[in-house]
């Protein structure tokens, strides 16, 4: 038995345990599932099927939007090694939020001296193009991260029994780390000298052209910051300044809100900066600094205003990208200040509403500045533009860091930390989103079996992950939960998000309808840490050290609870609670398996985008053709199949130009479903030859034809067809009546399906007819020697198409080169035919009648122009009753113009008419012929034939 599923049509992936089957790997598809068991290693195999379908799902449903690797981009060398790695480096890049450009390199178990340990801690070593890396065995244990652009040397130190393999790594704060106990040292250190040299090279070189390039251009723009609180005379002016003007300070030190308790706030500041710059003494200061279990609980309480920038950037890593991009921000500011784009007026749609209350943004300072970095940002990323939340998140920023800081923070955000999040379709929130609907199922069972249907929590949640809760609590809440973002990751936002719900679990499961959960979860996030917006949490943490800041908190709390009876004293959360809440409860929640869960449900949700997308395109195209719902439902999925077989299995790189080109041409008004899947030349031809219903005798006339109807539908002149355009194509061949596939066949005989240029030597470069006298043919027995009255004919046709209204727009008129394809191409299609000779014996028919209508027309139009008739000498011309060739001799004066431009021609209308005089071609073009059997059978052989050919391709690379 041999069972082919591909991965396009995956729906689902889930670990099932029956019965019969301990442990099977159950498939959905959108017709039916599958489940396979009786693997050696259950685990692995599950996990290689779901790496290979996320591959396959990114590359096909996705390929604008998601990230992929540049090692995935062919499928024929994709192995189970390579699969590992790429799973490991997508742990590791989540891990310690990486670029997503890092490569891994060398993976080492080693241990590393803690001077606040004061031992060593085992753990793995992970080096990255520009990264050291090194984890605790617990994940999140024990975290250093060490750039190499920090880095001054990497050297080996003496062994001994205590010490065995040391390396010294040396960086330029006067600090060294060590290292013991690495099997591969050598090899190790050799390698990360090698890395260390080229980096230092590149920024040596990147310093002098640097410094070259200001010795001759004129001088960068000033750095300044405007201190102005109110509207002023000159405010216009002002702003015209600010719009190039890049702020040097946060915008916080000019703007404040006015909060109640000033005064115990500056205090509890105060102590929070003198426990921070006591760890700061301990665990390191910078990007460099150990990052522990108390460092999460520092975290957890808010980190002060005047270290919340420094901070901020130390872990995110934002401040490498800073140090080893110096200008850039600048740069990027001028070249993109002044342009005009789709992304620009979203920009200045929504410049003011980003915390409107704030006043830094009641301002035209932060109004710029904000302006600057998000203008900046889509200038240096337009794959993502501008992205809705991405003005919250930019404003946050600029209160705490500077201009310049919160540029790079953002990149850090839209780039690292949360990928995939900020593109067309937000599909990286919407996996998340996903995730966090099976995290409720297994974290908080009890409230799942009381909201069986999650959808709408799990619905509420995607503005959580969008803005980091920043759009749900108050301000002050709400950057505490930035605060763990920067120091946890995405994780910060599930744990939270967890502990959100169970905290209303009970009002939830009582809750009767969706409008009423939305309010419970609205109330109680709208209270959390309103009573204290600057304070620590009120129970005392775990060290010692924070002894008197929780007394005083206590006190806080205590005193501010009391004044205010008339709310529950449940909703007095403070966001410190619920965040060592969060931590205590469902801190076992790890960065790997997050990546495996978004994995999985990467898969359900970019399917559920697609079903979505075919659903609009079905209901868009439905109105304009004649076939049944089913049938075109069976197209669009052909259709679609033959995109993804060449996107995945063909040159990805001319794939993706044609579909970046498609999106550059948008301005021509087709909406996201007409531009979703696009058929070029070649998958076109490939359809043809399935779908076509006339068989041939000549696969060189077939594919002529099928170039001629592909220029034919290619509207735009963009080289790709539409599925629009596609269905509409085939429904006249199969659904339509006999005069509208005699205009598409028509069609295809003139400008702009058939050009000049066509390579037909056979036909077009042959001496053209001559029709001065009745062409001789074989007619059927019982009419032989009947003198058929060709003028008297071609009258009655004409009074007959008079009384007929044509709404149409009129069809040019067909010459006599066209004229010749155009029987050619009847020929072809009745080879093979069960009438074969009686069709033959019709077209003959036809052919002469309308060569005798275009010779009468001909002769016509230069009488009344002339006067006269022009000599037409020929030797006459014969039609073969069952051959495949129109031929003709003579002199070459009928297809030519005359002295007056008048040329031999016929219209659409005539070829019409005379093609109904014969039933034997009025049966053929009128037999009903099963699309949908067709359908079935094409998409059997779609796979197969595209296999031979790309192997074909590929034998010949």
């Amino acid at each position: 038995m041999k069972l082919v599923i591909p991965w396009a049509e995956v729906t689902r992936l889930e670990r099932v345990s029956t019965g019969l089957m301990t442990e099977a790997v159950r498939i959905n598809t959108r017709r039916r599932q599958r489940e396979f068991s009786m693997f050696l290693n259950p685990d692995e195999a599950f996990g290689v099927i779901g790496q290979l379908a996320d591959i396959a799902l990114r590359r096909l449903l996705d390929s604008e939007g998601l990230e992929i690797d540049r090692v995935l981009q062919q499928p024929a060398r994709i192995t189970k090694r390579i699969l590992e790695e790429q799973a490991l480096r997508e742990y590791v890049l989540a891990l310690f939020r990486l670029p997503r450009g890092e490569r891994l390199h060398e993976v080492a178990s080693c241990s590393m001296w803690t001077p606040h340990a004061r031992c060593h801690t085992a753990g793995t070593l992970y080096t990255t193009d520009g990264y050291l890396c090194f984890s605790g065995r617990e994940e999140g244990s024990c975290i250093l991260l060490i750039p190499l652009s920090e880095v001054l040397s990497v050297e080996k130190a003496e062994s001994t029994g205590l010490l065995p393999n040391p390396v010294i790594v040396s960086v330029r704060t006067k600090k060294a780390f060590q290292l013991i106990e690495l099997h591969n040292r050598d090899e190790l250190v050799e390698n990360l000298n090698s890395r260390l040299r080229a980096l230092q090279w590149k920024r040596s070189m990147f310093r002098s052209r640097r410094d070259g390039k200001r010795s001759v251009s004129s001088p960068t723009p000033y750095y300044t910051f405007y201190y102005d609180t109110g509207p002023s005379d000159e405010e216009e002016i002002e702003e015209q300044v600010l719009r190039n003007t890049v702020n040097s300070e946060a915008l916080m030190t000019a703007f404040h809100q006015n909060q109640p308790g000033t005064n115990a706030n500056k205090s509890m500041e105060q102590v929070k900066e003198r426990l921070w710059e006591d760890h700061f003494t301990e665990f390191g200061r910078g990007v460099h600094m150990f990052r522990t279990d108390k460092i999460q609980r520092l975290v957890a309480m808010g980190i002060p205003e005047s270290l919340r920038g420094e901070l901020w950037m130390t872990l995110s890593d934002a401040s490498s990208e800073l140090e080893s991009h110096q200008g850039y921000y600048t740069s990027v500011v001028q070249k993109s200040m002044g342009h005009s784009s789709l992304a620009t007026e979203e920009i200045e749609r929504d410049l003011h509403r980003s915390l409107p209350d704030h006043p830094a943004f009641q301002n035209p300072t932060g109004i710029a500045a904000l302006r600057r970095v998000l203008t900046a940002y889509a200038h240096r990323n337009p794959k993502i533009g501008y992205c809705q939340s991405m003005n919250i998140l930019a404003s946050v920023l600029l209160l705490y860091a500077k201009e310049e800081e919160a540029f790079w923070l953002l990149v850090a955000i839209c780039e690292r930390m949360l990928p995939d999040y900020f593109n067309r379709r937000v599909i990286g929130a919407q996996v998340d989103q996903s995730v966090f609907e099976q995290l409720i199922r297994e974290r908080l069972p009890e409230l799942a079996e009381h909201v069986p249907d999650l959808s709408t929590l799990s619905s509420v949640s995607l503005s959580w992950f969008l803005t980091l809760f920043l759009s749900v609590l108050p301000f002050h809440s709400a950057v505490c939960v930035v605060d763990c973002f920067f120091f946890h990751g995405i994780k910060a936002i599930f744990q939270l998000g967890l502990a959100a719900l169970e905290a209303n679990a009970a009002q939830l499961s009582a809750s009767t309808d969706d409008g009423q959960a939305l309010m419970i979860l609205t109330s109680f996030l709208d209270q959390v840490g309103s009573e204290e917006v600057s304070c620590p949490p009120s129970s005392p943490p775990a060290a010692d050290d924070f002894t008197s800041i929780s007394v005083s908190v206590s006190i806080s709390v205590s005193s501010s609870s009391s004044g205010s009876g008339d709310i529950p004293a449940v909703r007095n959360t403070n966001i410190s609670d619920l965040i060592n809440q969060s931590y205590e409860k469902f801190g076992d929640l790890t960065v790997r398996q997050i990546e495996r869960l978004r994995c999985r449900h990467r898969i359900q949700v970019l399917q559920a985008h697609e079903d979505t997308t075919k659903d609009n395109a079905l209901r868009v195209v439905t109105p304009e053709v004649s076939m049944s719902p089913e049938n075109l439902a069976d197209v669009y999925d052909l259709f679609k199949t033959e995109h993804f077989i060449s996107l995945y299995w063909g040159d990805s790189s001319s794939v993706a130009a044609a579909e970046a080109a498609a999106w550059h041409h948008g301005d021509s008004g087709r909406s996201y479903v007409e531009r979703r899947y696009r058929l070029d030349r070649p998958q076109f031809k490939s359809l043809y030859g399935l779908l076509t219903p006339w068989p041939g005798d000549s696969n060189q006339h077939a594919d002529t034809l099928a170039n001629r109807t592909f220029t034919l539908l290619d509207q735009d002149c963009d080289s790709l067809v539409t599925f629009r355009e596609f269905a509409g194509w085939l429904d006249t061949l199969y659904c339509e009546e006999l005069n509208e596939k005699i205009r598409l066949l028509y069609r295809l005989h003139i400008p702009p399906a058939l050009t000049e240029s066509e390579d037909d030597p056979s036909l077009m470069k042959s001496p053209l007819l001559s029709s001065n006298r009745p062409l001789c043919v074989n007619l059927p027995s019982g009419v032989e020697g009947e003198q058929m009255d060709y003028q008297e004919q071609l009258k009655q046709m004409l009074k007959d198409l008079v009384k007929e209204k044509d709404v149409e727009k009129p069809l040019p008129l067909m010459n006599q080169r066209e004229f010749i394809q155009f029987c050619k191409t009847l020929y072809s299609m009745f080879h093979g035919d069960p009438e074969e000779n009686e069709l033959f014996q019709a077209i003959a028919t036809v052919t002469s009648l309308v060569l005798q209508i275009g010779e009468a027309g001909h002769r016509g139009s230069r009488s009344e122009v002339s006067g006269s008739r022009s000599e037409v000498s020929g030797s006459g011309s014969e039609v073969s009753g069952s051959g495949s060739e129109v031929s003709g001799s003579g002199s070459e004066v009928s297809g030519q113009a005359d002295d007056d431009g008048r040329e031999w021609t016929v219209s659409y209308a005539q070829i019409l008419a005379s093609l109904l005089t014969e039933q034997a071609l009025v049966n053929f073009f009128e037999k009903p012929v099963d699309l949908c059997s067709r359908v079935a059978a094409a998409k059997v052989k779609q796979y197969h034939q595209r296999a031979g050919l790309l192997t074909l391709q590929q034998g010949s690379r």
